[in-house]
């Protein structure tokens, strides 16, 4: 069990990398927080249940993990680094698929924390609405109501930058 449930966890590291990127806002925070889900993960290991869906339970840990960031940051008080700071790194290359992923990500950055999580674990990462609702740990209703508000803000967002 042991070296499949590595192999397993390694090959799921490009999607935990890309949803812990989308929640923390980030790719360097992302990485932090992928970490830390890998470390809970490792050392929890006995907790997961061979025979159930790996994937869901390492996006439950890495959102679990982020709340409980989140909240300890509120309580800090610590501040954000700004949007811009971000918009001169990467600048060879592609550079307008670079910026419209750079238009992408701040409007997701803008999107209140509930309907983000539910964009990216059903639109970028593809899991049914049951499965996402799951993961989050709320109804199916609420996962769509969230997704729809989502989908419409990112979309009105982003067509206001054409």
């Amino acid at each position: 069990m042991s070296d499949s449930f590595e192999r397993d966890l390694l090959a799921l590291l490009p999607r935990l990398r890309r949803f812990a990127a989308g929640l923390a806002g980030s790719v360097p925070d992302g990485d932090d927080l992928c970490q830390m889900t890998l470390e809970r993960a490792l050392a929890n290991r006995d907790k997961w249940q061979a025979g159930t869906r790996l994937d869901s339970w390492m996006y439950r840990i890495m959102r679990n993990l982020w709340i409980d960031e989140a909240r300890s940051r509120q309580r800090r008080g610590q501040t954000f680094m700004e949007e811009e700071a971000g918009l001169t790194i990467g600048a060879d290359g592609a550079q307008e698929a670079k910026v419209e992923l750079g238009n992408v990500d701040r409007a997701m950055s803008r999107l209140p924390a509930e309907q983000r999580e539910a964009v990216l674990l059903v639109m970028v990462e593809g899991y049914g609405y049951r499965e996402a609702a799951e993961i989050i740990g709320c109804p199916v209703g609420t996962l769509n109501s969230r997704l729809v508000r989502g989908r419409d803000a990112l979309l009105a967002e982003l067509g206001g930058l054409q």
